[in-house]
């Protein structure tokens, strides 16, 4: 038998509201205070605004059938704690539910009471309490690869939703900014991925450091956008050798004067424990070659329809001297140049997100489909994430998997919200529900 559990910090209030809107506790006996029998035919829908916690609810005490809304406290003296006996708002709850009852009164404000301690499994509550304590990659740990195939896969479906919709928010703030220019916003956000892992801030600052006038001005011209993002970027500001470099720095020199320019600091850009072909410069020399290939890329974005195209359209060879150096001044034999996990991150981390928010804002569902889609079709991406999900034994196979995985780490377990976590309230309520009634100690 169970042990009655006398409120303590390991119960909080989201843990009780989550034990009855699941009804995790056993549902033969119930009465009231006062010894009237009780029946929940449903337990009401969560409120998340002001008023008791749960409204609809439907619930039989004696031979009455009442219907209406139901509110939730660990004791009973938080009703008046809470004053809610001078609230309007609470005068036509049908039921109020508690943890442990700790008053005299055998019902609240003449609310029926029941007191549901007895009828909770101890074990859901040393349960969450681990998940809440744990400092582990995941609080389930390995439990996690143990929950069925097709919770996974429906929970990963909402978590890749999730990750687009916050991406696309934070791109529409974009918009905002700029008067709905979805070209620019376009600019701004495959920047932003020319520059990951460890760049991307820097790499926004850079294109946001000049008018996008300027840009649209010189895109024609691949030498004059290297030299306009290398001055920019702060990495023209010495004395060089290659007769290249000192032409781009000419160039920029001028550019500077003309529409009074003024560069980043250089130390915004890391170089540190990273592969030469993730270097800033060849980066910048990358991006360039991209912009200026690709006239009107947010247009040619929305035309797209395959992976291949998109691959494609995204792809882009820097000019000769990068195919030499990874630096100023400092020639190899043959630069290795970012590849086709590069694409890939882009693709994952822009393009897409673009034309899910482009299908949102325009009630066009058919982009937000397709770049659901096309996440199934990609690789999933390699990280630390990743890693940690694999060993416990939940693998991505596409970048829709990993993307809702890191999700899921991010916003879930990291913030231990395991009671809105498909998985956390899997492992919470197994073998629950069936427990018998704990005997009152």
């Amino acid at each position: 038998m169970n042990t009655v559990v006398n409120v303590s910090p390991l119960l909080t209030e989201e843990l009780f509201q989550h034990i009855w809107q699941l009804r995790l506790f056993t549902q033969s006996g119930l009465t009231t205070l006062d010894g009237l029998p009780l029946q929940i035919l449903y337990p009401g829908m969560y409120n998340s605004h002001a008023g008791p916690d749960f409204t609809a609810a439907r619930i039989r005490i004696g031979q009455t059938l009442w219907a209406g809304n139901v509110e939730l406290h660990l004791r009973t003296s938080d009703w008046y704690r809470h004053r809610h006996q001078q609230n309007p708002e609470y005068e036509k709850a049908i039921l109020h539910v508690v943890f442990e009852n700790d008053v005299e009164e055998l019902t609240t404000s003449g609310i029926p009471c029941i007191e549901l301690q007895q009828y909770v499994p101890k074990v859901l509550i040393d349960r969450f309490a681990r998940l809440r304590e744990s400092t582990a990659f995941v609080p389930c740990g390995k439990n996690a690869g143990k929950v069925p195939y097709l919770i996974w896969e429906n929970w990963k479906e909402r978590l890749l939703i999730e990750r687009l919709e916050r991406k696309a928010n934070r791109l529409q703030s974009w918009l905002l900014c700029n008067r709905y220019n979805w070209e620019e916003v376009c600019y701004w956000a495959i920047a932003e991925s020319a520059g990951l892992p460890a760049n991307r801030e820097a790499f926004l600052q850079l294109v946001q450091s000049f008018p996008f006038p300027v840009f649209l001005k010189h895109q024609h011209s691949l030498f004059h956008l290297e030299a306009l993002l290398f001055g920019q970027a702060g990495m023209l500001d010495t004395d060089f050798k290659d007769e290249y470099p000192l032409r781009l720095q000419q160039e920029y020199n001028f550019m500077k004067h003309k529409y009074q320019l003024q560069p980043l600091p250089g130390y915004l850009f890391k170089w540190l424990r990273m592969r030469p072909s993730s270097f800033p410069t060849i980066r910048i020399a990358c991006l360039a070659a991209l912009l200026q290939k690709s006239s009107h890329l947010f247009s040619r974005i929305l035309e797209t329809e395959t992976l291949a195209g998109f691959e494609e359209l995204v792809r882009a060879r820097p000019s000769a001297y990068w195919l030499q150096h990874y630096r100023f001044d400092i020639p190899v034999k043959k630069a290795q140049l970012p590849g086709q996990t590069a694409i890939h991150n882009i693709l994952i981390n822009t393009v897409l997100p673009l034309l899910y928010l482009y299908g949102r804002e325009k009630l066009k569902d058919s982009y937000q489909e397709k770049a659901v889609d096309l996440m199934s079709k990609l690789p999933a991406e390699e990280n630390n994430v990743t890693d940690g999900w694999e060993e416990l034994g939940i693998k991505a196979g596409t970048a829709h998997d990993s993307q809702a995985l890191l999700q899921l780490k991010n916003h879930y377990c990291d913030e231990k919200r395991c009671l809105q976590c498909a998985i956390g309230v899997k492992l919470l309520k197994e073998d629950i529900i069936n427990w018998p009634r704990a005997e009152a100690s």
